[in-house]
């Protein structure tokens, strides 16, 4: 099953609050998850608009899950690096 890091829309009309999910590539966009691994709020101005579990998101890049574009410049944003450890 190859798998990928991507958004799950949650929130009201022109309220978009956004899940970091991993779920499997073929799956629809709010279908059922595999884990959760962070939070995004793009219209929130006095929260912290993104919230990571950054070692959970490392675990599943080291496994050969791969994330969307738009969670790739987040992760880009708060320096979490995309490289896969080979053993």
């Amino acid at each position: 099953m190859s798998t990928s890091i991507r958004l799950k829309r949650f929130g009201s009309k022109k309220n978009p609050h956004y899940r970091l999910v991993v779920i499997d590539s073929k799956a629809a966009r709010d279908s059922r998850s595999i884990e959760e691994v962070g939070q995004y709020h793009p219209v929130e101005s006095e929260e912290k608009q993104v919230v990571l579990k950054e070692d959970r998101i490392r675990e599943w890049i080291s496994k050969g899950a791969q994330p969307s574009a738009t969670v790739k410049k987040l992760l880009n944003k708060h320096h979490i690096t995309l490289t896969r450890n080979i053993e």
